[in-house]
């Protein structure tokens, strides 16, 4: 044997090279880390780690995970895990249908980067492709519904009707604190809007839809909701209920179809005053229960009070045409306490899916759609009739509900669907309902008719077609036009929606482009490989509550990926139900609500909040009834513990928790935390540790192990499921072992039991279907890897605050003594304000300046007003990050050309950023600085230029002239 092949033999293990995807995920390579950390001041990585992260906090073992697996490896174990899902013909309904994703969509949406790992659209310039995608959507859902504006999405169907019940409590005339639902809504909705009520003091009342009226006559309500058509499918007409409803004054609240609402009247003009449900069937695959995006729509008089996002119309600086979000940008960051909602990411790619869907097909493609399906429920209920089958109901729209005798014929008859590879669902003891959709066949007809006839002759298909009668009511089919402007008639070839599509991605900067160096935000690599699983039907066409023992492999995932995430936090205990960092906070909160209740101190509701939280903190705080008490922060952005220590002694006695993050707000580690938990403890509050940071902890340090009591987890953040241009999210809430008896349940699928919460989103697992990428990424990185990865992260941090310290100020460093830039958990905060007083250059003028060097803007005047905090991530190379801080400097340079007279200070490079290319074309250049100054500042450019689409957006302009739906085209200028 060759001394070459006895080396080789030698190195096997090497030569595999399991860690391979480190070097994928990880930017900078070890030579450049040695650079990075020459800048920075420190000998090693272990080093800066020993010298930054506290030694108080350092977990005592590294976390036990298996060993990394190659891409391919991680791709076929995880298919294993997929294939012990079972693939069945899903009837179920109940909010989820089967659905064909256009190729075109799925190809470059759903799986184009340029659409998935852009962030939430705060930077308007920057986002215009996906607002209009998202105006789009809003234009489509007022159309179907027949309301006045729209939201763009909601977290899906049952959290958006309880976000309508709050709503029509805070904006409605009633003093009633009843809220009555309707006895054919949702199972899943009901028990959602239950959970949120409850801490609220609002009393829930479900009342069978024909004795709504009868029951208004003796019993008050602020709002009910009712379901458009039923869950067993009928379709009942709307109007004496919302009429009944109105003479009680309150409102009426509709969770329709959209589908539907092709061929039915629209919610809004049959008097309902707000309309909710899911887009799912447009395009999005039901996925076990999500990502998909629902929304809320409502009359004009309640705008201001609408939770979630809303794109609106406004002008740029040259008078042109421009989207930015509309009145609750980040308002809940404003508000807090006060704020309409606690959330913060919406569901914005499968929004933009849905609304894409729309364009696809057009109003004629969607009511073709609707028809067939509804013509099918009809030839089915034909042949069902034919069979001696009795269906409850005269009307329908997609869903037949069918007697079966009693319960042991329901058993019977379901059982012999699943053997023939189909699941229906069981409505009520005595009956079951199938539910068509736009993927149903006539071999899916003549199979169902099988199940029932149980060997006996099947009915002659076209007999049935010739007897059908449809089961939409006359006196409801829909009249009115919908979806008439342009953009719905001018794409329907998959050339026209390929380009309409490649047009919008173009106007957008996405991290397929370069950094988002957003603080808090952790906008990382979302690896391909990570993204691949999410499309596999195995994964993809899954119903939520199709029978458990068909969703073994989703059960599998959910065991490791749970067991994966307590080795990193410390926690015992995680649920991966909430679909949002908001909704894991909420249930987090709830958690600790019911433990103190369990022993009889229900009367704690005291919620210490320091103030530099993140906004959605004390949002969350009051949506679980806890009073918001604030703490001070010192000098250097630590808590300050002597005020927190006067606050816990004043409410001891009603305690209930403090909500902190760690690394604090303001990206720095606070050493004295422990203490600060002990504190907490000692009083008997509980700690809420804000996971939104915890890119700077796993592999170092556990949330669960240093005091902890309760975190959420941003897995769209630190587990590198992409942001999607605002959504969707995932954010499991993790508690210690004292606190796992009360996390969520979801009862209304027979999962959890009476001592734990209710469930907080509409699926049992949430956002399920984007929950093999956090499995990918923790598998193929393995304990050491994601060590390693977080260690970069605030190398990395670390290494942008020194090469800028010499330019910037830099706001609540560590002070750690031979770290130049002083020191910083994963992001830094860039302070500006002392420019703004000698140049009159604002944060803002240096966000937009930093579009014309082909930059994202960091994270502008959070948490501190005048500020831009700087997260690099793991994921960033040096060079990229040079690129970054080589503009930051150039960018100083021009604020200090203004300082010195050399620049006015009104008309320069950063007031009037970001230069569009028309603007720079244009005949008169009247400006004291090139055109090259203002689209060349740095060489590089000339081998890459992002160009903005618009001129900065007026948002005072579009908060004034609220216009939320696509505009005629004449008014484009």
């Amino acid at each position: 044997m060759s001394n070459t092949a006895q080396t080789a033999l030698a190195q096997l293990a090497a030569l595999e090279n399991a860690t391979e995807f480190h070097a994928r995920h990880i930017g900078p390579v070890a030579a450049d880390q040695n650079a990075m950390l020459s800048v920075v001041g420190a000998a090693s990585r272990q080093a800066l780690m020993d010298t930054i992260v506290p030694e108080s906090i350092r977990r005592p073992a590294a976390m036990d995970l298996p060993a990394p697996l190659t891409e391919a490896q991680a791709l076929a174990e995880l298919k294993a895990i997929a294939q012990q899902n079972q693939l069945k013909r899903n009837f179920i309904g109940q909010g989820y249908y089967g659905t064909h994703t256009p190729g075109v969509i799925l190809r470059n949406i759903l799986e184009n980067p340029a659409w998935y790992t852009a962030y939430t659209p705060y930077q308007a310039e920057i986002s215009q492709g996906r607002m209009e995608a998202l105006v789009n959507f809003q234009t489509m859902v007022t159309d179907l519904t027949g309301m006045a504006i729209a939201n763009a999405s909601m977290l899906d169907e049952a959290t958006a009707a309880a976000e309508a019940m709050t709503l029509a409590a805070r904006g409605g005339k009633s003093k009633s604190t009843r809220f009555v639902v309707c006895h054919d809504v949702f199972p899943q909705t009901l028990e959602v809007i239950q959970t949120r009520a409850k801490p609220l003091g609002i009393t829930v009342d479900v009342v069978h839809a024909a004795q709504l009226a009868q029951h208004l006559e003796t019993n008050d309500c602020f709002a009910a909701l009712m379901q458009f058509p039923g869950v067993n499918g009928q379709v009942r007409d709307l109007k004496p209920l919302i009429d009944a409803l109105h003479a009680k004054g309150a409102l009426a609240i509709a969770s329709a179809d959209l589908l539907a609402l092709t061929l039915l009247t629209p919610p809004g003009e049959l008097g309902a005053d707000i309309a909710c449900g899911t887009t799912q069937r447009f395009g999005m695959p039901m996925g076990n229960g999500g990502p998909h995006a629902a929304y809320l729509a409502t009359k004009d008089e309640f705008k201001r009070s609408m939770p979630g996002r809303l794109v609106g119309v406004s002008v740029d600086s040259h008078g042109h045409t421009a989207y930015r979000l509309a009145l609750q940008t980040r308002e809940q960051h404003i508000r807090r306490e006060k704020a309409t909602s606690n959330i913060c990411t919406a569901q914005v790619l499968p929004a933009v899916v849905a609304s894409m869907y729309a364009v696809y097909h057009g109003p004629e493609g969607l009511q073709r759609i609707a028809l067939r399906v509804a013509t099918y429920a009809a030839v089915l209920a034909a042949g069902l009739k034919r069979l001696g089958q009795q269906i409850v109901h005269t009307t329908w729209f997609d869903t037949l509900q069918v007697l079966t005798g009693d319960t042991a014929g329901r058993d019977a008859l379901m059982a012999r669907a699943v053997n023939a590879g189909m699941n229906l669902r069981a409505a009520s003891p005595d009956s079951v309902t199938i539910s068509l959709d736009e993927t149903t066949t006539r071999q899916d007809i003549t199979d169902l008719w099988a199940v029932f006839a149980n060997g006996a002759a099947l009915p002659d298909f076209d007999a049935c077609v010739a007897e059908a009668q449809l089961g939409l009511p006359a006196a409801l089919r829909r009249t009115s036009a919908f979806m008439t402007h342009p953009v719905f008639h001018s794409h329907h070839s998959e050339t026209a929606m390929l380009r309409y599509l490649r047009g919008l991605a173009d106007k957008d900067l996405a991290l397929d482009r370069s950094m988002i160096p957003l603080g808090s935000c952790t906008m990382k690599l979302n690896a391909t490989s990570e993204m691949i699983p999410i499309t596999w039907p195995e994964f993809a066409h899954i119903h939520p509550f199709a029978p458990r023992e068909q969703l073994k492999g989703y059960d599998l995932l959910n065991e490791q990926l749970c067991s994966w995430l307590t080795q990193a936090t410390g926690y015992a205990g995680i649920s991966l139900q909430p679909n949002a960092g908001s909704q894991g906070e909420y249930a987090g909160l709830l958690v600790i609500k019911a433990w103190h209740e369990s022993r009889g101190e229900g009367h704690r509701h005291i919620c210490l909040i320091p103030e530099s939280a993140h906004g959605t903190n004390p949002a969350s705080a009051q949506m679980v009834g806890m009073s918001v008490v604030v703490t001070k922060c010192d000098a250097n952005g630590n808590v300050d513990l002597d005020d927190l220590k006067a606050k816990c002694e004043q409410h001891s006695a009603n305690l209930a928790c403090v909500m902190i993050t760690y690394p604090s707000t303001y990206g720095v580690f606070e050493a004295r935390v422990t203490e600060l938990c002990a504190l907490v403890h000692q009083h008997g509050g509980r700690v809420y540790v804000d996971g939104a940071n915890m890119n700077a902890l796993v592999g170092l340090a556990a949330p669960g192990q240093f005091g902890g009591d309760v975190s959420h987890l941003n897995l769209h953040k630190t587990f590198c499921i992409p942001h999607g241009g605002g959504g969707p999210g995932v954010g499991p809430v993790c508690v210690v072992d004292d606190l796992k008896p009360f996390l969520p349940a979801h009862r209304s699928a027979g999962i959890g039991t009476e001592a734990q919460v209710g469930a907080v989103s509409a699926a049992p697992l949430g956002n399920a279907a984007v929950l093999p990428i956090s499995w990918m990424y923790v598998r193929m990185m393995g304990a050491d890897g994601l060590k390693a990865a977080t260690e970069v992260a605030i190398l990395n941090a670390n290494y942008v605050a020194a090469r800028l310290a010499d330019h910037y100020d830099i706001h609540f460093s560590g002070g750690h003594a031979g770290v130049k830039g002083g020191g910083v958990a994963h992001e830094c905060i860039l302070d500006l304000r002392p420019l703004k007083d000698s140049s009159g250059i604002s944060a803002e003028d240096v966000a937009k300046r930093l579009i014309d060097y082909g930059f994202h803007a960091p994270t502008l005047s959070f948490p501190v007003a005048g500020t831009l905090m700087v997260e690099p991530t793991e994921s960033e190379s040096k060079a990229e990050l040079d690129r970054f801080c080589d503009a930051m400097i150039a960018i100083r340079d021009e604020i200090r050309a203004v300082e010195e007279g050399r620049l006015p200070r009104e008309d320069n490079p950063l007031k009037n950023a970001p230069h569009t290319a028309a603007s720079l074309m244009a005949g008169d250049w009247a400006h004291a600085y090139s055109r090259e100054q203002a689209a060349y500042p740095v060489a590089s450019l000339r081998l890459q230029k992002y160009w903005s689409p618009v001129g900065r957006v007026d948002n005072v302009y579009g908060d004034r002239n609220l216009f939320c739906s696509c505009v005629p085209v004449a008014d484009y200028q």
